[in-house]
């Protein structure tokens, strides 16, 4: 039976020459598989998750590596491997290929309940579901690849919305529905994650999900130097929580009238330049939430703490009075409890964290996280993760290969890396009784 892209090129007037010869046009891959089992992945998969009976015909490495494989040949979906990539990876000596079912079954029976907890003050239920197992797995391997170390190390935390109408999403802040994770990135490589529900905003119960995280780094004897969070984690259990956890911690303060009247008491402003246009800034000494939300918390106003904000302000174009201050500006605060920075390096230091949102962007587009593989929040818990694992992979292979590899850097996006280095032609023959990789291209290797 002639196929029907044959009869479609056919139709074009192009002479074709058929051939029964296979050849992977994802041979790159065969090198990725080579590397993970060389840096013992394979190793910490048998013995970090459940035991798998004996008769099973697949291990947790070939239902990983053949996983992982989707995003690193280009797919978007599980369904990926029976439609595009089993075929070329049949008798690979690294990896036996399961079907889409098979990988889906094992992730499903992963999953772990979720926790629907209540706020003091709220009236809804929310769901989060947070996977220690599968957080430690994360870790673990991070850490072996050297993109974690024990100390000195830069923890980031952020919330991202994830679009999805998935069973049980819900609606999010931003009108649509979706999920909510929350998600740590140690040095721009993930590190945690927790799951939440779409209603269940960045600060509901962060204490909370701080705690968790906290737990799962000291599991893997890491000690986190400085943190950075948006105004989200400007919450009082946090700031309080941060002081015991971490050596300093910078966090996006917010506006109130108690705030607002010490940044209109300040008279020493120095000028700055900003995005080319005139700005000043500041630094005062501050007690955040004195009053109704320490009585609340239950805690003493003598025992709260005081700590620096940094205050820059702009003058707005539109001139339009601000409420807390009397004057028409536009104020950021961030407040740390590091007293060694300029105002300057406080702010640009803090700044860094907007790198974050890239490797939002970079999980969202290349690893999965635009289109969720179940329909309930704990399943893609275990899908979430498990694509996490592969974007930080992804990152030792680039930096390790781009050493290698004349036309390689380690700066490259995903897509890149898949068109210069993945889509090689290749084939696996038998030579003097052995298995060998025959490749059809030239390889610029580093002299």
């Amino acid at each position: 039976m002639i196929s029907p892209i044959l009869v479609m090129l056919q139709s074009l007037g192009m002479k074709i020459v058929k051939s029964k010869q296979t050849i992977n046009p994802f041979g790159g891959i065969n090198f990725v598989f080579e590397t993970l089992d060389e840096l013992g992945i394979d190793k910490i998969l048998e013995t970090d998750l459940p035991t798998l009976s004996p008769q099973c015909k697949y291990q947790w490495k070939d239902l990983l590596y053949s996983f992982w494989s989707i995003y690193l040949c280009g797919g978007t979906h599980i369904e990926d491997i029976d439609r595009n990539l089993k075929h070329h990876l049949k008798n690979n000596p690294f990896v036996q290929v399961p079907s889409p079912d098979r990988i889906i079954d094992r992730f499903k029976s992963l999953s772990v309940t979720d926790d629907y907890l209540e706020t003091d003050r709220g009236k809804h239920t929310h769901q989060f579901n947070t996977h220690k197992l599968l957080n430690s797995l994360l870790l673990k391997i991070t850490k072996h690849c050297n993109l974690a170390e024990s100390n000195n190390q830069i923890c980031d935390y952020d919330n991202t919305v994830l679009h999805t109408n998935k069973a049980d999403s819900e609606f999010t802040y931003l009108k649509d529905f979706g999920y909510q994770p929350g998600i740590a990135f140690i040095n721009n490589h993930v590190a945690f994650i927790e799951n939440r529900n779409g209603k269940s905003d960045a600060q509901t119960l962060q204490d909370k999900t701080l705690e968790n995280m906290f737990a799962s780094f000291k599991e893997q004897d890491i000690k986190i130097n400085q943190f950075r969070a948006d105004s989200a984690s400007y919450l009082l259990l946090v700031l309080r929580m941060l002081e015991k956890e971490v050596d300093k911690f910078y966090i996006r303060a917010r506006r109130s009238a108690n705030l607002g009247k010490a940044i209109a008491a300040i008279e020493d402003w120095t000028e700055i330049e900003l995005k080319g246009e005139k700005a000043y800034r500041s630094a005062i000494e501050y007690t955040p939430f004195k009053g109704a939300t320490a009585r609340r918390h239950g805690i003493k106003q003598e025992d709260l703490s005081t700590y620096r904000i940094v205050v820059t302000k702009q003058a707005r174009k539109d001139g339009q009075i601000d409420i807390f201050t009397g004057d028409a500006y536009l104020y950021s605060m961030i407040i740390t409890n590091d007293r060694e920075m300029t105002m300057d390096e406080v702010v640009i230091f803090y700044n860094q964290r907007g790198k974050t949102e890239r490797e939002f962007d970079t999980l969202k587009n290349d690893f999965g996280w635009k289109g969720l593989a179940f329909s309930k929040l704990a399943q893609n818990t275990v899908f979430l993760t498990f694509t996490a694992i592969c974007k930080n992979l992804y990152q030792y292979i680039i930096e390790s290969y781009s050493k290698k590899f004349k036309h390689l850097k380690s700066t490259f996006q995903l897509k890149k890396f898949i068109f210069r280095f993945i889509s090689l032609p290749a084939k696996w023959v038998k030579h003097s009784g052995q298995k060998k990789l025959r490749i059809y291209a030239e390889l610029p290797f580093r002299t």
